[in-house]
């Protein structure tokens, strides 16, 4: 009787402790139109790199530094740049001279015409008067169709010399441009996760050198079955878990996959159609985290709670107490009800 008594004593504790780990870690149950999925807390990473080769002259931050959009973090040695773009404006000067050039053989062309119309008219006078041969006349309209052509020619000459000019300062607008593209800056408001480069290396074009994490857009994913994903839609309301906290971090849904993962392409049975789990994204708003810029911090770990379109006639449910307490300094407007 005794050992009776001693295994039941242990099935009783054995389901005491399962019935703590279920009941005692999260409390409330979850209604249907609420779905949890674990994750953690990520961010796009942005890679800050040369346009074109050249040497590191200097990096102004460090890893860990928090920069701010338009902060100046890395300058590129512009040395030869600035060599090119002084041959590019020299020649600009070249081929503005072409154009003034061009424009005085159309005024030459053009005088040249001038006189040749006037000798024409003359000779026609004369040889309508019986004074001059028509050999005379025939060689005044050579002479002004020529002419004519000269003018032709000088107003294309012109036209070329001025396509010239603008082929010089596209060319002297595209140094400048990588000149002030070696003047790296932040994209966002980020955080230096690594320093790839250090000055006086010289880097191909392309070359990284700096990594930043993108804090502008902190996001949790997790996987829904299908079941779930299908209700849960862009925008809907959700709340995160970090183990580290025990306050909900307010977020919304942000991206829901259309493409389940983890299954084979073509699904045959039922079994396995219940096994699609389908990528939701949840984004925490960007202006709370910038109020806690100091604070955030990517990879802790917890678990998102994602409200779901409720059933037709049914109303929404409220969220289990656990997941009522916000932030310290949040506005409770800003957050959310019950």
């Amino acid at each position: 009787m005794q050992v009776k008594q001693i295994l039941a004593l242990g099935a009783a504790a054995l389901l005491a402790g399962a019935g703590y780990l279920i009941f005692g870690l999260n409390p409330d149950p979850l209604p249907d139109d609420i779905a949890s999925g674990n994750g953690r807390i990520e961010a796009v990473q942005i890679d800050i790199a040369t346009k074109t080769a050249g040497r590191v002259a200097e990096i102004l931050v460090r890893e860990g530094d928090l920069v701010q959009p338009g902060d100046h973090v890395a300058t590129i040695d512009t040395a030869s740049l600035q060599a090119r773009y002084l041959a590019a404006k020299a020649d600009i000067a070249s081929a503005e001279s072409d154009v003034a050039a061009a424009r005085a053989s159309i005024a030459e062309a053009n005088a040249r015409l001038v006189l040749a119309e006037q000798e024409l008219k003359r000779a026609t006078r004369l040889v309508e008067r019986g004074h001059a041969a028509q050999e005379a006349l025939d060689i005044r309209i050579s002479q002004r169709d020529a002419a004519i052509a000269n003018v032709a020619a000088a107003e294309a000459t012109l036209l070329s010399r001025e396509r010239d000019v603008d082929a010089a300062n596209a060319s002297a607008a595209a140094i400048k441009t990588d000149i002030d593209d070696a003047t790296l800056v932040a994209p966002t408001v980020g955080r230096v996760l690594y320093r790839l480069a250090e000055p006086g290396e010289v880097l191909a074009s392309g070359g990284k050198v700096l990594t930043l994490v993108d804090l502008s857009d902190i996001y949790m994913e997790v996987f829904l079955p299908l079941a779930q994903a299908h209700r849960a839609s862009f925008g809907a309301e959700a709340r995160i878990m970090l183990d580290i906290f025990d306050f909900f971090v307010p977020a919304t849904v942000s991206f829901v996959s259309p493409e389940s993962q983890f299954t084979p392409k073509e699904v045959e049975t039922r079994s396995e159609r219940e096994k699609l789990m389908f990528r939701v994204k949840v984004r925490v708003p960007e202006e709370l985290v910038l109020a806690h810029i100091d604070k955030v911090k990517t990879g802790v770990r917890g678990v998102a709670y994602i409200r779901l379109a409720p059933q037709p006639e049914e109303d929404a449910s409220p969220w289990p107490e656990f997941l009522r307490k916000p932030p310290p300094d949040a506005d409770q407007t800003a957050v959310g009800g019950n």
